[in-house]
């Protein structure tokens, strides 16, 4: 079973970037879309971002044009670069793939907290 470890979060006043990276134990190249997920304090996880092998994109309304996705598989890392941030990107992030039927056992997320 493949681990995922994120990092990269903390406290940011709004306006702000961070780089977030998620590092997979096994590898990632099997997975043909990996994305990027946030749960706000009383809200469900949502997926913000996601990137195929192929490098293809795809974003949330909320995060489009402020966050970038990228996946360096010779690594197993994923990375999500954030600008511009928004008190209500206050989350904790998550790494993982698209589809369901492949996905690995949650990490334990990265916090983001932006202050206004």
């Amino acid at each position: 079973q493949v681990q995922l470890v994120e990092s990269g979060g903390g406290l940011v006043q709004a306006g702000g970037s961070l780089r977030l990276s998620c590092a997979a134990s096994g590898s990632i190249l099997p997975i043909s879309a990996l994305a990027w997920y946030r749960q706000a304090p009383g809200k469900e996880r949502e997926l913000i971002a996601q990137v195929t092998n192929g490098g293809i994109t795809n974003y949330a309304d909320s995060v489009k044009g402020r966050f970038t996705i990228s996946r360096d598989n010779a690594k197993n890392t994923v990375y999500l670069q954030m600008i511009n941030l928004k008190p209500e990107d206050t989350a904790v992030y998550y790494c993982n793939a698209v589809r369901l039927s492949v996905r690995w056992s949650w990490g334990q997320g990265t916090q983001v907290t932006v202050s206004s």
